[in-house]
């Protein structure tokens, strides 16, 4: 088996290291700094389950690579539409894209029957350019719950989690599924393969779609958040319209409000991956966590008025951040998920 990472940052390299230690030909492409160090010394895994190291391949150019079976997309989803290039000398006829996104996915109705088959979703697909230079059949869902961080380049620290569970789009259990989860199991990896991962993708979101935006807005933490009678409200009413939109799609996320804020309170003063980017002067990662929501709820007739208000505040001021941000390769190493 191959497997390219593109966007070795932090969940990417993460996996690529476990996927190396159980024997799979990886690559991992990456830039700047922590390329140079995963060429130099490799990745150093620092975790409260064990430290390990792994030297996989590392390279800025996909086409010291060539074609692979698989590839782990550690890209932000706003930057797929221009992953293209990167993308292109890596593919041969069947090989699968690995999508470990935040949000709303740009294959979300490939292989589904039912009224909206087959139907893009413009906040993450626009124009179809993401469906363009990556084919909705090629796509593996994945949903990643393994926290990581890159603690100096080449390091990743390990904070909690070790499961990414998968799925086809299309509902069925594959062979290049199994062959995939497999492979991470070997490595130390929790790879479930859901016949239903859109059930998964919902439940994260349930989090995503209030905590990521208003970190951002109001500078917190995910405990602050939680802490703070008004916020808590208003994360509460987010996830409820939230629930209402995947109800309608025919999605039934099997976790309560409650658990899913006692879940978020836990994690302590962390900051999300939005907050992060906001701090570093990146664009923010919520057209696929928060805009295909609002849309979605459009498509469906679901009000979602507290939804739409967060996502015109957080819209305005990834509008400043994106104009004020420095052009930037599209295989940045992403953030901590």
């Amino acid at each position: 088996m191959r497997v390219a990472v593109l966007g070795a940052g932090a969940i990417g390299a993460y996996v690529g290291a476990s996927l190396h230690r159980a024997g799979v030909e990886v690559s991992l492409i990456a830039r700047g700094a922590h390329l140079r160090a995963l060429r130099e010394s490799g990745v150093r895994v620092i975790s409260p389950r064990g430290d390990f190291a792994a030297h996989p391949h590392a390279t800025d150019d996909p086409r010291e690579v060539g074609p692979v079976d698989y590839v782990f997309l550690g890209l932000k989803a706003n930057q797929y539409a221009g992953a293209g290039p990167l993308l292109e000398p890596l593919l041969h006829h069947s090989t699968a894209l690995i999508a470990a996104q935040n949000g709303i996915p740009w294959w979300y109705f490939h292989g589904v029957p039912g009224p909206y088959e087959g139907r893009r979703i413009e906040a993450v697909d626009p124009g179809g350019a993401v469906s363009a230079v990556m084919p909705p059949e090629r796509a593996i869902g994945c949903v990643v719950y393994a926290a990581t961080e890159i603690a100096e380049p080449g390091v990743i620290r390990h904070l909690e989690g070790t499961r990414l569970s998968i799925g086809e789009p299309d509902g069925t259990v594959s062979d290049r599924c199994r062959a995939f989860a497999d492979a991470m199991i070997a490595g130390g990896l929790k790879c479930p393969v859901e016949a239903n991962l859109r059930n998964d993708i919902w439940v994260k979101l349930m989090g995503n779609i209030a905590f990521n935006p208003i970190s951002a807005l109001a500078r917190a933490t995910m405990a602050a958040i939680c802490r703070h009678e008004n916020t808590r409200r208003l994360v509460v009413e987010m996830m409820r319209e939230t629930l209402d939109v995947a109800d309608a799609l025919g999605v039934h996320p099997d976790v309560s409000i409650e658990r899913r804020l006692a879940g978020a309170e836990r994690t302590g003063e962390h900051k999300t991956s939005t907050l992060q980017d906001l701090e570093k002067g990146k664009p923010l990662e919520l057209d696929a966590i928060l805009t295909a929501v609002v849309e979605l709820a459009d498509l469906t007739g679901v009000a979602v008025p507290t939804l739409r208000v967060v996502d015109a505040l957080a819209d305005l001021l990834n509008a400043h951040v994106t104009a004020t941000a420095a052009p930037a390769p599209v295989a940045v190493p992403g953030g901590a998920r």
